[in-house]
């Protein structure tokens, strides 16, 4: 018999990668293989993101295009996961009827059994518990796709920021035990994977359960991870500045496969707005972590995130942030202007700044970033960079893309072979987003 396909589509964060890529996994043993082509499809399968209400909308503007496909085609199954399915529910259904089953990024391994109970019962079935970390133990072996992969080590935030979302649609945080999240590694090492992504909601507060039933922080988990045969670079994502702890900036001391770049998201540099954000610290307090994990990484690549216009964000309050970029230095930056998420408590504070000033703070925001970014890249020509070749260009012309240490990708000319493997690269060339290099024996 032919296989059963199944169309999958992913939005938001690389949580929602690591799930869809697992959801893949498992359906494959229950006789689907992926296409790329949702006409083709029999399971069409869409997990969501509900961080901002742009992104909440895309999934509903989606939805509307594959009900066209099951007019055409009756026997298609729709199902929807992730954080709108989470936070919406029934209503999912409810809003599009043709969508035959609901589930939530815990229960994404009852996929299998909650098409079986569609057939036999014709009803649309919803499921969007919280079974902790049940669905891990239902889950396949991992099967690598290339030299890089993501491996969750934990589910969910207690941290419960004014506007966010995550607490609700992902529950409180949860950690994997220590030996299965080494497994999981080793397995994917064994499969010729280099480089490892942890990822968590909040992925430093990771207290996953020893061999001796004892906890274990996450700067003892990446020096375990450290110590896989086959692994050669550590990356992870997203981590929380309160649990930036001296513990893990020791890491970066003695640990070098760990990544010379990290994501630790401020959101803001006004100690007001980060007290009505609910973050549990200070511009001080954010700037003596940097300060103390410089003191160890001096040229290490620091990323982050923030939120411009949060409700009562007045020119002052921006300023402060403007003075943290100046002060820290940020390499990369994900920005933007603050999105009304029902059910936060953020969502009932008054709101009075113009949507144009915040626009033109966001994009004065960025552009300074940028800067910064572009001058660090152009620091980098002529040095020889260790790097993980990831596979073709995007222009081809026998060029191959590969990411440096400090995640930069670089495009050089070079045998396919050296794809899945780490090679010394010299940048020659800065361009607005890529870097050029060539082969260094």
């Amino acid at each position: 018999m032919n296989a059963k396909k199944i169309y999958l589509r992913s939005f938001g964060c690389q949580m929602n990668d690591y799930d869809s890529a697992r959801l893949i996994d498992l359906m494959g043993t229950h006789g689907y293989e992926r296409t790329n082509e949702p006409n083709e499809a029999d399971l069409i399968v869409v997990i969501t993101c509900s961080i901002r209400e742009k992104a909440q909308e895309k999934t509903f503007s989606d939805l509307g295009r594959i009900r066209e496909i099951k007019k055409e085609r009756p026997h298609v199954r729709v199902a929807v996961g992730g954080c709108v399915a989470s936070q919406e529910g029934r209503r999912v259904v409810s809003r599009a009827p043709w969508v035959d089953v609901v589930f939530g990024p815990q229960t994404l391994h009852r996929l299998p059994q909650l098409l079986a109970e569609r057939e036999r019962t014709g009803r649309a079935q919803v499921d969007i518990s919280f079974p902790e970390i049940e669905k891990f133990d239902h889950l396949p072996a991992p099967c690598a796709q290339g030299p890089t992969a993501f491996v969750s080590v934990m589910e969910g935030c207690s941290k419960y920021c004014s506007y966010c979302v995550v607490p609700y649609t992902r529950g409180t945080e949860i950690s994997r035990p220590l030996m299965d999240v080494l497994v999981e590694c080793a397995q994917l090492a064994s499969q010729g994977v280099k480089e490892i992504t942890l990822l968590g909601q909040n992925v430093n507060a990771y207290q996953g359960k020893g061999p001796d039933a004892k906890p274990v922080d996450f700067a003892l988990l990446l020096e375990y991870v450290h110590d896989i045969p086959g692994i050669e670079r550590i990356r992870y994502t997203t981590s929380h500045p309160k649990e930036f702890s001296d513990r893990l900036i020791e890491a970066y001391a003695k640990l070098p496969k760990l990544a010379n770049h990290v994501h630790l998201p401020v959101q803001s540099g006004s100690d007001r707005v980060l007290a009505a954000m609910k973050r549990g610290y200070t511009h001080d307090w954010y700037l003596e972590r940097i300060a103390k994990l410089r003191a160890v990484r001096p040229d290490i690549s620091i990323a982050t995130d923030f939120i411009v216009g949060f409700p009562g964000e007045t020119e002052e309050d921006f300023n402060e942030t403007m003075r943290l970029i100046e002060e820290v230095g940020f390499d990369a930056s994900f920005s933007f202007v603050y999105s009304k998420r029902p059910g936060t408590p953020a969502a009932s504070y008054a709101d009075d700044t113009p949507q144009d000033v915040k626009l033109a703070r966001l994009q004065h925001l960025q552009a300074v970033v940028d800067a910064k970014a572009a001058e660090i890249s152009k620091s980098m020509l002529g040095r020889i960079e260790r790097c993980l070749v990831f596979g073709p260009a995007r222009k081809g012309g026998g060029m191959l893309s590969a990411r440096t240490d400090n995640n930069r990708v670089v495009n050089f000319p070079a045998d396919a072979a050296c794809i899945g493997q780490m090679v010394n690269i010299r940048i020659t060339d800065v361009f607005p987003h890529t870097l050029g290099g060539e082969l260094v024996a």
